[in-house]
């Protein structure tokens, strides 16, 4: 007899999500992703300042901090076609990099790793054992046998007192935990340390963006002047980068760097390796897009990671993508709970978007009604094709474009893991590009920060442009879009500006393109594709579809969240 299985709320993401799988015995024949809570920045915007539009964005999310704000600056900046200084797009390439590099890593550690790893088969583990494993995977400086011993016990201390803490409330012992007691106890190790390792990361942005989360931006730049020797340090007000401040960031991507080529990424490939058939399970759709991002400051129009589109797995082709072509980008509200004036089966461009909130379809109960409205996110489509974005998109793309750092890792993780290249398309493909992205970026960044030091050695010290600051040189009528890489996909925001005021603001995020519902002609996005023909050992503990979903890193606060305008509830959340 048929089920639905309901999972509500998903936990280890930022956001509100329910996933309800209808099963066919112990395999999901349908799956329907639903985010529970309504987002109404786009509202809040309208009549504003577009230099002030970043703060507000920025706020979308507290995971994401900066990605919402450097998307909202660069959609005023292209309606105004307002050019920023070298040393502007350098600063904004490093935070944006740091974002990337503790996102990636902290997902996995904290929000990703425990589908895969049993902490309490850890407490069986031999620490000299452990401590031979992890050397053999990586040469993390900790990995002794004296210091899984310690974290051993600290988590013995956990489990006796009645309670696992952090780890409580999971799947432990289920039968799809594959590890060995002591990989187990390594990942759970290094889980403690990329706690204590996130604190030097963000320091980044604390440096040239003053705090973290939501660092300080600006249209036309960036907020901090560089003081040279000489100088009082940051100047009179204190706001500028000096000497100590870069070395202080140089420092950083050295530590940066090393973890993730002493930890992350072999715990990656270790874990991987007891996971092979998951690499068979959990592609989506098969289409993959790309906005790109850290522009080349000396070379117009030129993207480190690339912009462009694949169908159906064909990675010879990229495909143009135009985030200005009506015809290119739409979003749907078919299965969603917003209404468009000219009917729901049409879809919009940003430019043109529409909130509109359709408040009585959303109170669903026991189950979603999904032959109608079933979401709080709307349809994004590419030429009305659900595509995929997000890490391993865009490793595709920079393999397709001819990236020789991501082909190389690409094919050296394939030929470890004795995975054909087919593997990329599934839920281990997707946490595995992370990973590989991570490594390039990190990477990235100490060319970007050489490149700023050379600039500062030449003299040229500029991170504002103010040529067009004033409202008064605008344009009457102007609109632009505004693209980022946020770490879990594509992000961009469409901004429309008449006589100086936003008259219209839409921003289409990573979570919209992956989470959200079916469209009129009734295709899944791309989470629910993914889960659509899994097994499940059991039921009634869902873990299979926690591995899948969070394979994508769901963040959807930034596609769902605010109360109603009453500040009332908009639905409950059900455990069950």
């Amino acid at each position: 007899m048929s089920q639905r299985i309901v999972v509500d709320p998903i936990t280890r993401i930022e956001g509100h999500l329910r996933i309800e799988a209808q099963m066919a015995g112990n395999t999901i024949e349908q799956a329907y992703s639903s985010g529970t809570m309504v987002r109404g920045i786009e509202l809040i915007l309208q009549g504003r300042d577009p230099r002030d539009a970043w703060a507000f964005t920025q706020r979308i999310c507290g995971v994401c901090t900066l990605v919402h704000a450097m998307a909202s600056i660069r959609a005023v900046e292209d309606a105004l076609k307002y050019p920023i200084p070298p040393n502007a797009q350098l600063i904004r390439n490093l935070m944006i990099a740091a974002q990337y590099v503790h996102d990636h890593v902290m997902h996995f550690y904290h929000l990703h790793a425990l589908d895969w790893v049993d902490v309490v088969s850890a407490l069986k583990a031999d620490p000299d054992q452990t401590a031979a494993l992890a050397k053999a995977v990586g040469p993390y400086a900790k990995n002794s046998p004296t210091y899984f011993k310690e974290i051993q016990q600290r988590l013995l201390r956990f489990a006796e007192g009645g309670q696992l803490g952090i780890f409580g409330n999971a799947y432990w012992g289920h039968p799809e935990y594959k590890l060995p007691p002591e990989a187990n106890l390594m990942a759970v190790a290094h889980y403690l340390e990329a706690l204590t390792w996130q604190r030097d990361v963000v320091q980044i942005h604390t440096i040239f963006g003053g705090k973290n989360p939501h660092p300080n931006f600006v249209v036309g730049g960036v907020p901090c002047a560089i003081a040279v020797e000489g100088q009082n340090g940051g100047g009179a007000s204190g706001t500028a980068v000096d000497m100590v401040g870069l070395m202080r960031v140089k420092e950083v991507i050295r530590v940066m760097g090393e973890f993730v080529d002493q930890a992350y990424l072999p715990d990656i490939l270790a874990i991987a390796g007891f996971y092979p058939e998951w690499a068979t399970v959990g592609e989506g759709v098969g289409n993959f897009l790309t906005y790109g991002d850290f522009p080349d400051p000396y070379a117009k129009d030129k993207l480190m990671i690339p912009r462009g589109v694949i169908l159906n797995r064909d990675i010879s082709t990229l495909h143009k993508l135009d985030l200005h072509d009506p015809e290119q980008i739409q979003e749907f509200v078919s299965h969603s709970w917003y209404d468009y004036a000219g009917g729901n089966d049409k879809g919009l461009h940003p430019y043109k978007g529409e909130t509109k909130f359709r408040t009585a379809e959303a109170d669903f109960k026991e189950q979603l009604n999904v032959d109608k409205g079933y979401s709080w996110l709307k349809s994004p489509r590419w030429r009305g094709k659900p595509v995929e974005v997000g890490p391993l998109a865009r490793m595709l793309v920079l393999h397709a474009s001819g990236h020789a750092q991501a082909q190389e890792l690409v094919n050296a993780t394939l030929g470890r893991l004795k995975l054909p290249v087919s593997a990329l398309f599934s839920t281990l493909g997707r946490t595995a590009a992370r990973a590989l992205e991570t490594k390039i970026i990190v990477d990235a960044m100490a060319g970007w920060f050489d490149q700023l030091m050379a600039n500062i050695k030449r003299g040229e010290l500029e991170t504002f442009n103010n040529a067009k600051w004033d409202p008064g040189m605008w344009p009457s009528h102007a609109q632009g879009a505004g693209f980022t890489e946020a770490p879990r996909g594509a992000l961009a925001h469409w901004v429309v500006i008449d006589d100086g005021k936003i008259s219209n603001y839409q921003a289409v995020v990573p979570s919209t393109w992956n989470a959200g519902p079916r469209d009129p002609e009734g295709q899944p996005g791309p989470y629910e594709a993914a889960l659509a023909g899994q097994r499940m050992v059991d039921p009634t503990k869902p873990l299979e579809i926690l591995r899948t979903i969070h394979s994508f890193d769901p963040c959807i606060a930034c596609a769902v969240h605010v109360l109603d305008p009453d500040g009332g509830e908009v639905t409950r959340v059900k455990v069950v």
